[in-house]
This record gives structure tokens, C-alpha cells and sequence, in this order.
């Protein structure tokens, strides 16, 4: 990055000196940040070969790729109208694109989606540093992103398709323009805030509980400004009255009916605690195990950095968005990573706390072996969180649950060979991608998982007794040309699949430890043998 001649220098927690900082010029331009983390990003998209959680395929990509070229599986959330096609039309108009301009090629239509998430990223990256300048000054904005772009999570999260990746960039940039999350809002322009009103009613249009974040936000700008009547009959009500129409209108085109969708999603995860059938955690969970296993080695600098800032705005958010999020049962990692950055920031404090102690009146109050010390500390620190994130962030990314995709990948190329006329999934349901990757209309199935009170799914039964559920299964299916399936349920399958005249054409290495299941180790594919 080009930087511009300009000093920085810490000198918190007076926030008053650290507001006069943010009103001079960062020393690196807003091109020069923007096209240093879209370059990262767009690495990062193209390393990340694992499968992570069924959404970033079933809940975008699949319902995109149905948008654009007329085929895909919508999963029974569609049918049940708690899920707005606001964010699916975002690929599915780039899927369009791609098809225009011939590039619809199995490796683009497999790599061409994150590609695509990682400019979001690389927006969100930019205006992460942008909220820490603007705060805290340069000595911990470039600390700050240093810690976003470092963090292992960041890194095998932020780039895929997800609704909670979009919803972080637009958190990260709808905080930067509210007033109420600065020291002073009283050089804010008078559009900052109708900008952040804009982003955070199309966080709440894309994720419905993103309003978790923003009652919080919204009650403290309530709180701090002198416009209050402004506010709410000015700017909130009629700008969210605008982003809900819009949201509803592209519903009632694509649902064919009129779909309050923010409504359903309420009933379904919050009143009839509907996301529970997924699995529940204990209400500590995010406190003890999921948000400090996405800090990871940057647990200790965050928690340094808020008590140094004193920014209690910003960390009481966290704490908000956490204890808000603990209530519910049923918890994941990806519902909380829209303040994972903003815990990153801090981290970026403690990191600059160590570059740079205070100074009075431009002279240093120090020995050089003070100096040496903590110049010492900072190295090592740097040093300890790459040590502890690189790796984590590409073995995740890399290694660990990646033979699904690969089996994928596989069937793609082979289909377009023609190779494949239809295929069976023996196996937990959702837990390959489908025709967003396949992108060939040919006949599939999987076991069905669709929530019901009192009877097992297809997917539960099959995990339960996977010979007896193949056997009846077998009666009535229509004879595919290939079957996917784990290696723990090909064991007792293997009698099954010679007697239907199946044998191993390819396996793929898929996780070295299991997670909420048996080891799946590897995912095979079998093929008729004359196919």
C-alpha cells in the first residue's frame, strides 16, 4: 500500500484526542486498503476448498442457480416462506452473467461464487479500517485490519457464500456512517446516518435476526441525539418502510403470493423455537467454546484491548449480540461472526498498544531499553498469531471436510462428459453441494431432512439402520447410475451395492477427526458397472 507522509500515534483512552486524529487523512488511501485486501480475499476464495455448513450451498447458491437457469432444489425453508430471496438474487444475477458470456465452465460456476463473495470481503475489510481510523486513529486501524485479515475464522468464513458473510460486510460499513458509534457525533454529516439507517434495514432484509445487532445500535442513537422525532418519522421508518417493500415486492414476484418473510422467520426460530431441531447447545456455548474458538489466539488481545479503549459503545455490543444469541437453543458459529471483527478491532488496540507508548508533546518518555522491550513484545506477539492462525485457517480451508466437495467436483466434470445419468445420496442430507455445482439437469436425490414432530426423517433412519433403510429404499427407486456415500455407512452397504451391480470408481479424502458424528474419513462413489 502506498502510504502518504503522516504520523500516527497512539494516545488513548482520550477520546477526544482520538477524534481530532480521525479527522486528518489516513496515511494509506482507501484504493490502495480496498485493492491490498482484494487481492487477499481473492486468494483466500480460491484456497478455500472445504464444505463448511449445508447453507452456504442450499440456502444461495441452489436457489440462485434454480433462478437462473431453471433447475435446483429449493429445501422446505422455501416452501415455508422464512427465507427472502434477496441475497440468492445477488448470485443468481452474476450466475446469469457468467451464462451470457459462455464462462457457465464447472471450474468457474465452482469457484466464480466465492470469487465474487471475496469483493464483498474485501469491502468489508476496507471499511473495517476505515471504523477503526475513524475511532482509535492509524496506530491501530493498520493493527486492526492486520487482525481481520490474519484471523484463522476470518479467513475460512468470510469469503464463502453465506447470508452471515454479506450481513458482516454490511454491518461493518453501516456502523462506520451511524453517528452513536463514534466518541462525537457532532461533526457527522447529516447523510452519515440516513446511510446507516440504508445498510443495517438490508442487513435485517437479508438476515432477520441482524436486528439484534441494530435495536442496539438504533436504542443508543436515540439515546445521544438531539433529533430524536428526526430520526424515527424522517429517516427509519420511511428508508425501513422502502428496503421492506422492496424485499417484499421480490418475494411476491418469486414466492408467486405475498410472503412477509421477517414475520415467518420470527414464528418459526424465535416463538416456536423451530431452529432447535437442528440441535441445541447449552445457553454458555458461545461464551465457553464457539465465539472463543473464532478468536482463537486473539482472545487474550481483545479482551486487553477493551479494557485499555474503554470503549464501552462498541464492546458492550459484543456482549449484546452474544447474551442476545446465547438465549436461543440452537447456536453456530457463523450467527455471531458480524461482531467478530469488531472484536478484531480491539485486538488491533492491544497490537498498537505495544508499538507505540505514550507521548507527551512529541517527546518520548522511555529508555531505549524500555523501547527494545516492548518492540520485543510486539514481535513476538505477531509472531504468535500467525503461528497459531496460518495454519489453523488452512487446514480448515484445505483439508478438513473436503471430500464432498471434491466428489462434486468429480460428478461436474463427468457429467459433462455424460458420463452420469443419475445420482443417489446414501448420506446425511445436504452434506454435498448440489446442481449450484453439479450444473447439469440430470435426475438426483437425497434423504430428506424436512423437520417433523414424532416421525424420524429419511435422513435419520437411513443413519439409524443403513442396510434395512437401503433395502426397502431399493424396492421403489428409480436405478441411478452413481451413489455417494461416507465410508462409515459404505461398510455395511458393501454387500448391498456389489448385489445391485455397483462398484468404486473414485474416493476422496474427507476429515481426519469427526465432528458431530462418526469419522467420515472419506466419501466414496460408486457407479453401475456398465455405466
Amino acid at each position: 500500500m502506498r502510504q502518504r507522509k503522516n504520523g500516527s500515534s497512539l494516545k488513548h483512552p482520550n477520546l477526544s484526542e482520538a477524534e481530532e486524529k480521525s479527522q486528518k487523512k489516513s496515511p494509506y488511501s482507501s484504493k490502495d486498503v480496498f485493492a491490498t485486501c482484494l487481492g487477499f480475499r481473492m486468494l483466500n476464495a480460491l484456497l478455500i476448498q472445504t464444505y463448511f455448513n449445508p447453507d452456504e450451498h442450499w440456502q444461495a447458491l441452489e436457489v440462485a442457480h434454480r433462478i437462473a437457469f431453471g433447475y435446483g432444489h429449493l429445501t422446505w425453508e422455501w416452501e415455508e416462506g422464512i427465507r427472502s430471496y434477496l441475497h440468492p438474487m445477488v448470485f443468481a444475477l452474476f450466475y446469469k452473467l457468467l451464462a451470457l458470456l459462455g464462462l457457465d465452465t464447472p471450474w468457474v460456476m465452482i469457484k466464480a461464487p466465492r470469487l465474487l463473495q471475496s469483493i464483498f470481503a474485501a469491502a468489508g475489510d476496507l471499511y473495517l479500517y476505515k471504523l477503526s481510523f475513524m475511532l482509535f486513529g492509524d496506530g491501530v486501524a493498520k493493527w486492526a485490519l492486520f487482525s481481520q485479515l490474519a484471523n484463522w475464522f476470518m479467513f475460512f468464513c468470510f469469503s464463502r457464500t453465506f447470508s452471515n458473510s454479506l450481513e458482516t460486510v454490511l454491518t461493518l460499513v453501516g456502523l462506520y456512517y451511524w453517528p452513536s458509534m463514534r466518541s462525537s457525533s457532532n461533526k457527522v454529516s447529516s447523510g452519515s446516518r440516513k446511510w446507516g439507517v440504508t445498510l443495517a434495514a438490508l442487513a435485517c432484509a437479508i438476515r432477520p435476526t441482524s436486528a439484534i445487532i441494530w435495536v442496539y445500535v438504533g436504542l443508543l442513537e436515540l439515546y445521544l441525539t438531539h433529533e430524536r422525532l428526526r430520526f424515527i418519522f424522517l429517516e427509519l421508518i420511511p428508508i425501513g418502510s422502502v428496503v421492506l417493500g422492496i424485499m417484499c415486492l421480490l418475494d411476491r414476484l418469486m414466492y408467486g403470493s405475498w410472503v412477509l418473510v421477517p414475520l415467518n422467520f420470527l414464528k418459526f426460530n424465535f416463538l416456536s423455537s423451530g431452529g432447535d431441531y437442528y440441535g441445541t447447545h447449552k445457553w454458555h456455548w458461545y461464551f465457553t467454546q464457539g465465539f472463543t474458538v473464532m478468536l482463537f489466539s486473539f482472545l487474550p488481545f481483545c479482551v486487553d484491548g477493551i479494557i485499555k479503549s474503554k470503549y464501552w459503545k462498541l464492546s458492550g455490543l459484543i456482549l449484546w449480540v452474544l447474551g442476545l444469541y446465547s438465549i436461543l437453543g440452537h447456536k453456530e458459529f457463523r450467527f455471531v461472526l458480524p461482531v467478530l471483527p469488531i472484536s478484531l478491532i480491539f485486538a488491533g488496540y492491544s497490537l498498537a498498544s505495544l508499538e507505540e507508548r505514550n507521548y507527551t508533546n512529541g517527546e518520548r518518555k522511555r529508555s531505549s531499553c524500555i523501547c527494545n522491550k516492548w518492540s520485543s513484545r510486539k514481535h513476538f506477539a505477531i509472531f504468535f498469531l500467525l503461528a497459531s492462525n496460518i495454519p489453523m485457517a488452512l487446514y480448515m480451508s484445505l483439508v478438513h471436510q473436503r471430500g464432498t466437495e471434491d466428489a462434486m467436483n468429480y460428478l461436474s466434470k463427468e457429467a459433462a462428459k455424460e458420463k452420469v445419468k443419475s445420482i443417489l445420496f446414501l448420506m446425511p442430507c445436504h452434506a454435498t453441494p448440489y446442481y449450484s455445482t453439479l450444473h447439469y439437469n440430470l435426475p438426483m436425490r437425497f434423504l430428506d431432512c424436512t423437520p417433523s414432530k414424532g416421525t424420524p426423517a429419511e435422513s435419520d433412519r437411513f443413519m439409524m439402520d443403513p442396510v434395512s433403510f437401503a433395502v426397502d429404499f431399493a424396492k421403489h427407486w428409480s436405478h441411478p447410475s452413481h451413489i455417494v456415500l461416507f465410508d462409515s455407512e459404505e461398510r455395511h452397504l458393501k454387500d448391498f451395492l456389489v448385489s445391485h451391480s455397483f462398484r468404486e470408481v473414485r474416493r476422496f479424502f474427507h476429515a481426519h477427526f469427526k465432528v458431530d458424528r462418526d469419522l467420515q474419513a472419506s466419501v466414496v462413489v460408486y457407479a453401475m458397472t456398465d455405466t
